[in-house]
């Protein structure tokens, strides 16, 4: 019950802006036929608004609320505790702006923007082009930071029943090729690239200047 009412009071405040536009601008015009064609012409850009509304508005909301990730958790789920639950709805509220405006924004600085402002530590020059990023507070990413195509990068996973989390850090310059797959715990040093389509395992660690691919990864001559 209380993610409903509080992702009402995000979606509600996000259609703010569309509400004024419409008021202001398409409900004043007299002309039947030209109010039609306000409507339809107006029907993109409030899209775009709203998307670009949500994610302020839930990153805000999720942090008011004190929902995310545990770290370092190892948390049955058939307990539903509080931890559990404040996870869920975090996973849940982000889910809800990726469907809405990650495919908008994806790959740009604004949704590099509300990945920081949901709790992720990122440098600058960050390029994520996935939607596959979750758990946002348990992430680093330092510097210059590429994230491919459809990489999957999350702080859980869930093994016979457990829910298990750990923080992903990434340092600078690192790349994570399209399709790969980061699991929780890992650590990636600088200067570094994962190949696409690889996958490196829970609590692995990688140094840094190097080229890794393969699954599991090992680092390429």
């Amino acid at each position: 019950m209380t993610f409903v009412v509080v992702e009402a009071l995000v979606c509600g405040t996000a259609a703010l802006p569309v509400v004024w536009l419409w008021t202001r601008l398409v409900m004043q015009i007299d002309s039947s036929a030209a109010r039609l064609v306000a409507a339809a012409l107006a029907m993109a850009p409030s899209y775009v608004l709203f998307a670009l509304c949500l994610m302020p508005a839930s990153a805000l909301a999720i942090r008011a609320a004190g929902w995310k990730t545990p770290p370092d958790a190892s948390l049955p789920i058939a307990t539903l505790d509080w931890p559990l639950l404040s996870w869920a709805r975090a996973l849940a509220a982000a889910h809800i702006v990726r469907i809405v405006s990650g495919a908008l924004f994806r790959a740009t600085p604004i949704w590099t923007a509300y990945l920081r402002l949901n709790g992720a530590r990122i440098g600058r020059r960050v390029y994520v082009n996935s939607l596959a990023v979750s758990d946002h507070n348990l992430l680093e990413f330092g510097d210059d930071v590429v994230i491919g195509d459809d990489a999957h990068v999350s702080g859980h996973t869930i093994e016979g029943g457990i829910l298990k989390t750990g923080a992903v850090r990434l340092g600078s310059n690192v790349t994570i090729g399209i399709g790969a797959v980061v699991e929780i715990g890992v650590t990636i040093g600088a200067d570094s690239q994962v190949g696409a389509l690889s996958f490196v395992p829970k609590h692995t660690a990688l140094e840094g200047g190097a080229i890794y691919a393969g699954a599991p990864v090992h680092r390429l001559k």
